[in-house]
């Protein structure tokens, strides 16, 4: 079985609730999934520690990055995670897993894209190959993909519910697109 790591920081629970359409996605197509949730106090001294999680990590076949896009870029919380995964860089133990990612803003001019980017440049420096999102139910706005983002889950904050039904279709997606590049 594939076994599919999602790593996310999530203050007010919308990326949480991302990363779980994620999670229910890869595993409707048979993969193993595990998340980890970064906590403060996994953060110490600026610096995140979490020997446990890097070592977990090394079993992954891929690993999903999200975060809620702040001031055009990720939060300090991952970042601080992301910084510290340079062991795994310079030992190239990521090397050719998959990578993809996920992102929730408030305003649709945030830049989140940006921070999808540095996710694909973070994966790019461990050599881990990116996947990002295909179209399977074509180019209707109205039912996927609403923000047309090839790179990964952009989603916006949705006032009723915390998450936009067609951004929550969209990370399903991802989770599932995934599961099956792992399989072919």
């Amino acid at each position: 079985m594939k076994k599919i790591a999602i790593v996310y920081y999530s203050k007010n629970g919308t990326t949480d609730a991302l990363a779980k359409a994620i999670a229910s996605g890869a595993e409707s197509r048979g993969a193993e999934v595990f998340s980890h949730r970064i906590q403060g106090e996994e953060i110490i001294g600026g610096r995140f520690k979490n020997d446990a999680l890097f070592e977990r990590l090394l079993d992954a076949d891929a690993i999903i990055f999200g975060v809620p896009t702040y001031m055009g870029g990720p939060a300090a919380q991952f970042k601080a995670f992301a910084d510290a995964s340079s062991n795994a860089w310079s030992k190239q133990l990521w090397r050719n897993k998959l990578a993809a990612g996920f992102t929730i803003g408030s305003s649709p001019c945030g830049e989140l894209q940006s921070t999808i980017e540095y996710f694909y440049l973070l994966a790019s420096q461990h050599s881990m190959l990116w996947v990002g999102i295909d179209s399977p139910d074509g180019t209707d706005l109205t039912n996927f993909n609403r923000l047309n983002a090839s790179v990964g889950v952009i989603a916006l904050d949705d006032e009723q519910d915390g998450i936009n039904a067609i951004d929550r279709r969209t990370a399903v997606r991802l989770g599932e697109r995934v599961a099956e590049v792992l399989t072919q």
